[in-house]
């Protein structure tokens, strides 16, 4: 049992009057229906809110289930592109016409499912595939490029979606696509609009032996002379990632960076933030002015690549990204 499941109150296990009077000293916060916790402080971490909703769907459910879909990609950690709305369950029956609103239900329980924080999930694959067959293409390739840092056998995940119906030839390209040397998300939310842009498919996280010393380039053309970075402004807040975090020190070496890729390279990257991800084709337009002319006319919009759409906002970052990020209000 996960600490927040513990800190979780299932009404039917607590005296009605005593909920009511603390929900209304505000004491207590609804989760969902027949769910309630402590009021949680402003949070770093932006689907907060949807894994308390998860775990309070796991306690209240009666029938056997297991957690799939974005759902299990949260348990598992990965920092998805936006904040699920709905907790997705698999369980041998599917849903009634009394079933929440807020649980998506689908039939059949997996042969093979793990444990996770006392969370019955589907395994890796299997999340990867639920998610790249359902998701809007830029949050499965979020779910993938992550889950191949974790060691996804992507041969394996391309093989269980052949098995697959519905949305199989957008998804497979999204595997294609997933990298395991990136950081998600913000790393592959630019990849996303290069590709989508009709850009050739970028180097990931290249590395470049400077007089500073070896950098890593999130995103490189390099026989285009094209580098393309994200920059997390929060890592240029003091205490940002802890106590005696110097944020001074921080903006002073990533200038030594930049200038020694650039004297390097001869060419210094392009810069881009979270507020950026308002305005893609702006993105993509910043992008596509660096390329050579050849390359501007041959570039095509992406067919089964729609708009990127917003990403979940926070006033920190995801959970688990080494570049946290903020969307400004």
């Amino acid at each position: 049992m996960t600490d927040d499941d513990r800190t979780l109150l299932i009404a039917r296990h607590h005296d009605p009057a005593e909920l009511r009077r603390a929900t209304a000293a505000r004491e207590m916060e609804r989760v969902r229906r027949g769910a309630y916790r402590a009021p949680r402080a402003a949070a770093l971490d932006p689907h907060a809110h949807a894994r308390d909703h998860l775990a309070a769907v796991h306690r209240q459910l009666d029938a056997e289930h297991v957690l799939s879909h974005e759902s299990a990609a949260l348990v598992w950690g990965v920092p998805l592109w936006q904040t699920p709305t709905t907790t997705h369950v698999l369980q041998r029956s599917g849903a009634s016409t009394r079933s929440a609103r807020d649980i998506v239900r689908r039939r059949g329980l997996p042969e093979r499912w793990v444990e996770r924080g006392g969370l019955p999930i589907t395994d890796l694959t299997r999340t990867v595939v639920d998610c790249v067959t359902t998701m809007h293409p830029l949050g499965g390739l979020v779910v993938a490029d992550w889950a191949l840092g974790q060691g996804l056998d992507r041969d394996e995940a391309i093989r269980q979606l052949a098995e697959r119906r519905r949305g199989v030839r957008r998804a497979r390209l999204v595997l294609e696509l997933a990298e395991e040397r990136v950081d998600p998300p913000w790393e592959t939310w630019l990849r996303y609009v290069a590709v989508r842009a009709g850009l050739p498919r970028p180097v990931t996280q290249f590395r470049v032996d400077t007089h500073a010393g070896r950098y890593e380039i999130d995103v490189v053309w390099l026989e285009h002379r094209v580098l393309a970075e994200f920059d997390g402004r929060i890592k240029y807040r003091d205490g940002a990632f802890g106590a005696g975090y110097d944020a001074e020190r921080a903006l002073f070496e990533e200038k030594v960076r930049e200038d020694a890729i650039t004297e390097h390279l001869g060419v210094r990257p392009l810069r881009f933030v979270a507020r950026d991800a308002r305005n893609p084709d702006q993105v993509a337009r910043r992008l596509l002015a660096r390329f050579p002319e050849e390359v501007r006319r041959a570039a095509r919009r992406h067919p089964l690549l729609p708009p990127p759409p917003p990403p979940a906002r926070t006033h920190g970052g995801s959970s688990g990204s080494r570049r946290q990020f903020e969307l400004p209000r």
